[in-house]
């Protein structure tokens, strides 16, 4: 960035830190930088210029200067601020884990477009499109391991290659579809499927990314979509997360 005082870039907000008096810490993915912590300097005050660029969750186009490891904020001006999600709890406690898995997938200061536009994406179906939390959930996580590089082989049985693996299941260690009988020596975890969360697992893994909501599942058939997609991503990551707790304990009880 030597010789350029000023970087203007789109980005949103993953997360804000209270820092100092009246200064945030943000961690912005941005379309041109990548992941970057940026301060916000008087962010708190409620005389600030760009107060609303500085929320979770807010897509926004920033003027930053760089100084040592650091950006600082100089002007913001929102792009899109997802209403929908402000007016949801379910809505804006699943959008908080959507941006933390995101974070947890990229790296400093590389641009990573197609998981920034997986983001936006999940974060616009949620507030624009209203599509239920329990199918957005599932197939984010999914697509954004894909993206990432952690594809499941969802294609047939990886250890006799039938194409429609009997009680199929998805082995979340080694990312792998088998049947109900085969590989039980090897899987350390597998969690099972139906036909229906199959035909969904492969939508998403092989589908057209335009479409990745564009399915409907019965609750039993979504209840084990999800399962098996959290614990892909638990199994990983190898983490936990504190936005999928709180998201979690919305749920009403079985």
């Amino acid at each position: 960035m030597a010789g350029t005082p000023y970087i203007v870039t789109r980005g949103i907000v993953l997360r804000e830190t209270e820092s100092k008096e009246a200064d945030k810490i943000l961690t912005l993915l941005t379309d041109k930088c990548g992941k970057i912590a940026v301060i916000a300097r008087g962010a708190r005050r409620k005389s600030c210029k760009y107060a609303a660029c500085v929320q979770s969750l807010v897509w926004s186009e920033w003027t930053l200067y760089q100084k040592g490891d650091w950006y600082y904020a100089n002007e913001g001006s929102t792009v899109e601020l997802f209403p929908g999600l402000r007016s949801d709890l379910e809505a804006l406690s699943l959008g908080f884990y959507l941006a933390e898995l995101t974070e947890a997938v990229t790296t400093e200061n590389t641009p990573a477009p197609e998981l920034l536009r997986h983001l936006l994406n999940g974060l616009y179906a949620l507030s624009a499109l209203h599509k239920p939390p329990a199918l957005v959930k599932p197939a984010f996580e999914l697509k954004l391991l894909c993206l990432a590089g952690y594809e499941p082989l969802a294609d047939g049985c990886a250890y006799c290659g039938r194409p429609d693996p009997e009680r199929p299941m998805l082995d979340v260690v080694q990312g792998v579809l088998r049947c109900g009988t085969c590989g039980v020596q090897e899987s350390a975890l597998s969690m099972p499927l139906c036909p229906s969360s199959l035909a969904a697992l492969r939508h998403i893994v092989y589908g057209d990314p335009k479409r990745l909501y564009s399915f409907t599942l019965g609750d039993d058939a979504l209840r084990r979509l999800s399962a098996a997609a959290e614990a892909f991503v638990a199994a990983q990551l190898e983490r936990g997360f504190r936005s999928l707790d709180f998201y979690k304990s919305l749920q009403p009880l079985n």
